[in-house]
């Protein structure tokens, strides 16, 4: 088996096709199980042979406007070379297609996104499959921390500035693509991991997105499918897209981003602008998942409850109240569709139990208190029963 190359070689190989060299490169830190490294670069315009030191530029890089000659240029290298697929290896084959779901969004999705949802641009990729099983991914983005300074924290809380503002962005990014997303061809969309390469025959074949955004969903982690049909199997099939783009969701469905959390966003200094990154898990779904994982792992918990002792069963309150309105009101503005609040507030329950659901299984962290507290509630909620079977039915139906 060949040895993978190094960062530098592929780094330095997509700069020249751009006219730049790389002037340096630091490991920031390596992913995954060992699958590769996302490292920071410094590059600058490659100097001609004939111009005595001065620098020249390719069209593509002046096109970028990403700087000016002279100037050293700061980016994120993401490198992915992974050991060769497994057999119905479920973890292995999800990460595999989530780093050629992340670099669809960012080579055919990123540049259609309006300049007031700040996004990570891909300057240069590749996306090698090798005759040993082997692949090379890359790409290199530019850096966002350029313009949004302050890193979240990891298992952290954000400030009310920081949340008001990844509310926003996310209201904006669910809104924009809320009317857009019925124009997707569901048949391109990747499925469960091991369905999907049963489906296409081969990791390599070309991906877009996941037709389940997310990587929480109960079907893509079958060793917590168990016993007889749960209340978390009925909230899985009510909340999974279906690939005929049929079912009582349908409607309200849009694209995720998937993997919401502090961890994954950038803020300016103030706070009141941030910028999200990890797109490997974004696909079809409802807003309120991307908000359930947000809400748990990095709101300040006195921005959802009134009092530091959470009960053991928690109804709404003020402050949760207010993020949700803050999200639903920008949210049909930008998407201009409607969106009846008991309508969402029943979605925002549901996606609420669904996350509890994965927490339990894979490890609680943030809010737990506050989510386990609300989903008791919704989970003695007669009226939300009753509104989950009728989906239920409705999904059967639609679904057979």
């Amino acid at each position: 088996m060949p040895a993978a190359p190094s960062p530098s070689e592929v780094a330095s190989a997509l700069l020249t096709e751009k006219g730049l060299q790389l002037r340096s490169l630091k490991v920031l830190q390596s992913l995954w199980a060992g699958y590769g490294y996302i490292c920071h670069i410094n590059a600058s315009p490659e100097t001609s042979p004939n111009s005595s030191g001065r620098t020249s530029r390719s069209a593509s890089t002046v096109n970028s406007n990403i700087s000016t000659p002279q100037e050293t240029q700061s980016f994120i290298l993401k490198l992915i070379t992974p050991p060769p697929p497994k057999a119905n290896d479920e973890g292995h084959t999800r990460k595999i297609l989530s780093y050629q779901v992340e670099q669809y969004f960012y080579t055919h999705l990123a540049p259609q996104l309006p300049s007031w949802l700040p996004v990570a641009q891909c300057l240069a990729g590749i996306n090698e499959h090798h005759p040993d099983g082997t692949s090379t991914t890359a790409m290199i983005l530019t850096d966002l921390r350029q313009q949004f300074p302050i890193a979240g924290e990891k298992r952290d809380v954000l400030n009310s500035t920081q949340v008001n503002a990844a509310l926003d962005w996310l209201s904006g990014f669910h809104g924009y693509w809320w009317p857009r997303v019925k124009d997707m061809d569901r048949r391109a969309l990747v499925r469960q991991p091991l369905e999907d390469v049963k489906h296409e025959g081969e990791y390599h074949s070309k991906k877009t997105v996941w037709l389940n955004g997310g990587y929480t969903y109960l079907a893509t982690r079958r060793k917590e499918k168990e016993g007889p049909f749960s209340i978390s199997e009925m909230v899985a099939t009510v909340l999974e897209p279906k690939e005929g783009g049929l079912g009582r969701m349908e409607e309200y469905q849009t694209l995720i981003p998937g993997d919401v959390k502090s961890e994954n966003l950038f803020t300016t200094a103030s706070g009141e602008q941030v910028a999200f990154y990890d797109f490997q898990y974004t696909g079809i779904g409802l807003g309120v998942c991307d908000l359930a994982k947000l809400f748990t792992c990095s709101v300040p918990l006195e921005m959802l409850v009134e009092d530091e002792y959470v009960p053991l069963e928690l109804s709404m309150q003020e402050g949760e109240m207010r993020l949700l309105e803050r999200y639903w009101k920008r949210l049909k503005e930008v998407s201009g569709k409607k969106y009846d609040w008991n309508v969402f507030l029943r979605h925002w329950e549901t996606a609420l139990v669904d996350w509890s659901r994965f927490q339990a299984s894979w490890g609680f962290w943030g809010n737990t208190e506050w989510l386990e507290a609300r989903v008791r509630l919704t989970l003695k909620d007669a009226a939300w029963k009753e509104d989950l079977r009728r989906n239920l039915e409705f999904s059967d139906v639609e679904g057979s």
